[in-house]
This record gives structure tokens, sequence and C-alpha cells, in this order.
């Protein structure tokens, strides 16, 4: 079995180690199990012991071009046994614009949010918040993908190469340049 990133992340960098992948289980005879960067970063901070149980936690990734892709989850358990229920599935946006978005969602209180965006944006989450938001620095990840791999892999959930699909959340820069010179047509 074969384990590789969805996403979300730039295009290219997505297509090209998807395709690796592919290439490389199509050469072996094997399954592929895709894993979401978002997914593995808030069970990667799980499992340090942060936030703890039964609670939230958002992640911010830099998407760059002041933008960040995000999502918030509902934390089940602490450790690698944690699970996530999407409370926003993946999105990406203006950092002002998922904070004041988060406001609304979160209430008076607001979780922890780990990831390098988070850290980029402290400032800003803090600001949008009302008081300072508990930033977690982003932890490697490439282990905690292998071992969600391996747990959907056991559970049956490993699928044939050419069914992988990236997590695309934000459109690609070529639509983006077709809609813009439409709109001054």
């Amino acid at each position: 079995m074969f384990a590789v990133a969805i996403g979300p992340g730039s295009f290219t960098g997505l297509r090209i180690g998807i395709a690796a992948i592919q290439g490389c289980a199509f050469a072996s005879g094997r399954p592929v199990v895709g894993v979401s960067a978002l997914e593995a970063l808030a069970l990667a901070v799980s499992a340090a012991g942060s936030p703890g149980t039964d609670t939230r936690l958002g992640v911010w990734m830099d998407a760059q071009r002041e933008e960040v892709f995000s999502a918030l989850y509902a934390v089940a358990g602490a450790g690698p046994g944690a699970s996530l229920e999407a409370i926003e599935g993946p999105a990406v946006g203006d950092p002002a614009a998922t904070a004041g978005r988060w406001h609304h969602l979160l209430r008076t209180v607001w979780c922890p949010v780990a990831g390098d965006g988070a850290v980029r944006y402290r400032h800003l989450l803090s600001e949008i918040a009302g008081s300072p938001v508990f930033v977690i620095d982003p932890p490697p990840l490439a282990a905690t993908m292998a071992l969600i791999a391996g747990e959907r892999a056991r559970a049956g959930e490993s699928i044939l190469p050419h069914a992988i699909r990236p997590l695309y959340v934000r459109r690609p820069d070529a639509e983006l340049a077709r809609d813009r010179k439409r709109e001054r047509a």
C-alpha cells in the first residue's frame, strides 16, 4: 500500500506527488490511500497531546497569496486514537474573512489553531477573537500521514491508483485569469 498527501496545496505539487505515487502503485500492483494534509495536521497535533479530549481544533496552512487553507474540527479523544469530525471542512480564503467566519462559529471561546498559517497570522487571529488565541506550531506530518493511511488500509479504504483525486480547494490560476478576461470584455 502507498500513501499520498492529496492536498490542499499547490496544483503542480499535488499533481506531481500524486502522479509519482500512482506510477509506483501501478508498477507494484499495490493500492493507494489518500490523506488530507489538514486532517493530518489536526491529528498530529492531537497525537502530541494538544488540545486534549473532546474539544475543537482549527488548522490553518499558509496558502500563499495572502490566503490560508483551513479546516475546523471537533476532536474526540487524544493521542493516536483521536478522531475528527469536521465542523467546517477544507476551505481557502482571506485570513481575516476566515477568522471572522470562525468567530461566529466558535462564539466567545476560541479553540487552539495549528499550522504555519496560524503562526503567520497569529496577531490577526487574536485581534478578531478579542483575546490571545493559542497557536500551535506545525509538527512534521509524514509519520501521521503514514499512520492514518495504515489505519484506513486496514479498514478496507485503500483504492486503485487511478481513483486518487486531489483535494483542490482553490480554483486554478488559469480559470481565474479566464474569468478576469471575460469580465473585462
